[in-house]
């Protein structure tokens, strides 16, 4: 549903907030329980987009079906051009912002995390972001808006891939900047890395020896890394290489994470709905609950009402990780 104006987001934006879903978690489990929800960055290639047509928000019914799962993190997936069009700097626009904050609210009020997640890939409109000072300016009216809430998460952008390791890292603590410049200093900031984020290639992306550096001064990163269990690591097969390869490619970056007292979480993994794949996944899962000293949780690749027969769909209740999948791996969380 489309909001008609901000007023109504902001009085949605006034209300209070249940307490945090992660404190119902059993101590010996992963903290963070969440799915990707997607479909607000579709039609990437029309930037302004026709809402219903080339892009969709998320089903706030099936948001509840994952909550009624355990599930207590959703990572709202949306198009920095919408938001903001034409310019990083400009202003929002009201119909796109007022259902983010719907759907924001509708997550927070019952007590689960919602993070802000700009799928751009380092880019807007199409260019890598070489401005740091209007993408620490975007992050701070982005901010704002949420600084209340404590249940939101930030995320300061999908998957930087192909750049200067120094700009991804220069982006990063630009983002944390605006972040707490806005006044939001309850809420965790999860930093991306380039080469896709990926896990298995932290160290030797030139990720670690960069990202050890960014400063937050409220000490809430969550270093966000992911991970796919194909041949290449992209997420594009339903064939897992072995049934513990999760495990293997996690392990080079937990090391890191240990060494460095620092905390991650798995923003983005899937697998197929195959034997193989689902005891890889078990195998993964259990390997970071044996480390939740830094691994805070995982969020599955994806659900959205427009994914159909995606290989990896969780959108309830016919998406082939609905049924085959989500009843496999829920236990390491709840």
């Amino acid at each position: 549903m489309l909001f008609k104006n901000l007023m109504a987001a902001a009085t949605l934006a006034s209300t209070a907030f249940a307490a945090p879903a992660e404190k119902r978690q059993a101590a010996n489990k992963l903290k963070f329980f969440g799915i990707n929800e997607s479909g607000a960055e579709f039609g990437e290639k029309n930037f302004t987009g026709v809402y219903g047509k080339e892009f969709i928000w998320y089903d706030l019914n099936t948001i509840d079906q994952f909550m009624n799962q355990g599930m207590n993190m959703f990572r709202l997936n949306f198009l920095m051009e919408r938001l903001t069009p034409n310019s990083l700097t400009g202003a929002f626009d009201p119909l796109y912002l007022g259902n983010l904050t719907q759907q924001v609210n509708h997550i927070t009020q019952k007590g689960a995390y919602a993070m802000i997640q700009p799928h751009n890939y380092g880019r807007f409109l199409g260019n890598i972001i070489n401005d740091t000072a209007a993408f620490k300016t975007w992050w701070t009216n982005v901010a704002a808006v949420y600084k209340d809430n404590p249940l939101v998460v930030f995320d300061t952008n999908n998957e930087y891939h192909d750049m200067e390791q120094q700009l991804v890292f220069n982006l990063n603590q630009a983002a944390i900047d605006g972040v707490r410049a806005a006044g939001a200093k309850t809420q965790y900031i999860t930093p991306e890395g380039n080469s896709w984020t990926g896990a298995w290639t932290w160290v030797s992306s030139g990720n670690a020896a960069s990202m050890v550096n960014l400063k937050d001064p409220e000490d809430k990163l969550i270093y966000q890394m992911h991970q796919y269990l194909d041949t290449d690591g992209s997420g594009t097969s339903a064939t897992c290489v072995s049934a513990t390869i999760f495990k293997e490619r996690l392990q080079v970056a937990t090391k890191w994470l240990k060494d460095n007292k620092k905390q991650g979480l798995i923003g983005e993994y899937a697998a197929g709905n195959n034997a193989q794949c689902i005891s890889a996944l078990k195998d993964g899962l259990a390997y970071m609950a044996q480390n939740t000293d830094v691994w805070t949780g995982a969020l599955w690749w994806a659900a959205g009402p427009w994914w159909g027969d995606y290989i990896y769909n969780m959108e309830p209740t016919t998406g082939a990780a609905w049924t085959g999948i989500l009843p496999q791996i829920k236990s390491y969380f709840v």
